[in-house]
């Protein structure tokens, strides 16, 4: 039976949620305009006025946000509430510049934990679950989202964080944890230890929540089969309020927006211009709830697909697929667009495990893309010949995928490191030899 925390809004007629949107809006660019004056600033440049939005149809006219925007604003710049009524920030990882900080008062952490419940009992959390959290807590937004929204469902927490992985183990059985909250890479490294320590009758999960990474079908399917598990995405951005900004149902064929708190629209990454339904482009979102830090179609730079096709969980909230990529940080090797989705679709296809490296250099002014893949258990005792000739396999299907050639070196088992927090998937060493 499927279960929603918010039913009323979870199933509602479009109709009402576009009227709930509309009313948000007005309201949420009123706030941003009067409170903001960077923001004011760029709507000011744009020659929009509060009063020019009186719907979701008018949101065009509105200036997109930009991390860049984030970051010359940092720290207080785009913050809406006087500080006594901020009560947190969230912080990205931020690997260059300045980071991006998201400031929270108490009302927007409340509604972060709703819709994080929602995620939880999408996948079939009650109040009588053990939901183990074990996205890194602090300043990444994963583990304060879905331990909030534990809290709402009524499970029993078990607030991990990331790493140590004996513990996560011994918790797992002795506590019986029948839903597992982490990335993806790291649920399949668990899988892996689970299976290492012949544990798989101990454990009880029937349930995961991963997210924070990219992953393939390939990869839930190898989640799936190594937990004995039902895996589910979810979908959030620290800038606008981590985890819960979507989520997946049981049909698993999509992410479910919470419509009611944010407004997406899909975009051409190279225009700008508005794209239909069904269309893939690039993601923005439109916070309409939150008071501290109200994000007015902000670019994700995701490159995703909505759909409104009627979902057999009765959620009547469009669909978000999952992303597809990037616009800004996609691989870009001799003028061929690469995703790392494309390799990994690759490598679990041919029964590799999901941990690999992609490294890509320049030599004698001509790119160089190489994929480092961890042998399996069993291919350690193979001959050099026959390494080659996997080695040589795997190249095949690159070139089938990419349409470009790879080297393919097959590495010893657990020679790659392992992520507790979210896969280094790319060695981008090009920008070496840019200066």
């Amino acid at each position: 039976m499927e279960r929603y925390f918010h039913p009323e809004i979870e199933c509602a007629p479009v109709e009402k949620l576009r009227a709930m949107q509309n009313e948000r809006l007005v309201k949420t660019v009123k706030h941003a305009y009067e409170n903001i004056p960077y923001y004011k600033n760029l709507m000011d440049l744009k020659g929009v006025k509060p009063e020019d939005i009186q719907s979701v149809e008018d949101l065009h006219k509105l200036p997109f946000l930009t991390k860049d925007d984030l970051r010359d604003a940092y720290p207080y710049g785009l913050l809406a509430k006087p500080l006594k009524d901020v009560v947190r920030i969230q912080s990205t990882s931020g690997t260059t510049g300045r980071r991006v900080v998201a400031f929270y008062t108490q009302h927007d952490i409340d509604l972060w934990d709703e819709c994080c419940a929602r995620a939880l009992m999408a996948v079939g959390a009650t109040n009588e679950d053990v939901v183990q959290v074990s996205y890194g807590y602090g300043l990444f937004t994963g583990g304060p989202g879905l331990n909030g929204g534990s809290h709402k469902v009524g499970s029993l927490t078990l607030p991990m964080s990331s790493g140590n992985t004996e513990r996560q183990i011994q918790f797992m059985c002795d506590l019986g944890a029948t839903v597992l909250c982490c990335t993806p890479s790291y649920a399949a490294y668990l899988g892996e230890s689970i299976h290492e320590r012949g544990l798989q009758d101990q454990i009880k999960l029937k349930a995961g929540i991963f997210g924070a990474e990219a992953w393939s079908e390939e990869m839930r399917r190898d989640i799936e089969q190594k937990l004995g598990i039902k895996a589910y995405d979810i979908y959030g951005l620290t800038e606008i309020s981590g985890p819960g900004v979507a989520f997946e149902c049981s049909e698993q064929s999509g992410m479910h927006i919470n419509e009611d708190h944010f407004i997406a629209e899909i975009i051409n990454p190279e225009t700008g211009e508005v794209l239909p339904e069904g269309e893939k482009g690039e993601l923005v979102f439109s916070c309409i709830t939150k008071e501290a830090f109200p994000l007015l179609r902000y670019r994700t730079r995701d490159i995703c697909v909505l759909s409104r096709k009627k979902c057999s969980c009765g959620r009547t909230l469009i669909k978000m697929s999952k992303p597809m990529g990037r616009s800004d940080d996609m691989l870009i090797v001799k003028g061929v667009n690469v995703f790392p989705s494309q390799i990994e679709t690759v490598l679990l296809n041919k029964g590799y495990p999901a941990n690999y490296q992609i490294i890509v250099s320049r030599e004698n002014n001509s790119d160089k893309l190489e994929v480092q893949v961890e042998m399996m258990p069993e291919m350690f005792s193979d001959t050099i010949r026959e390494v080659a000739a996997k080695e040589k396999e795997l190249v095949d299907a690159m070139k089938a995928m990419l349409g470009i050639y790879a080297k393919v070196q097959l590495v010893e088992p657990k020679s790659i490191a392992r992520s507790e927090g979210k896969a280094v998937r790319i060695i981008d060493k090009r920008n070496l030899y840019e200066n």
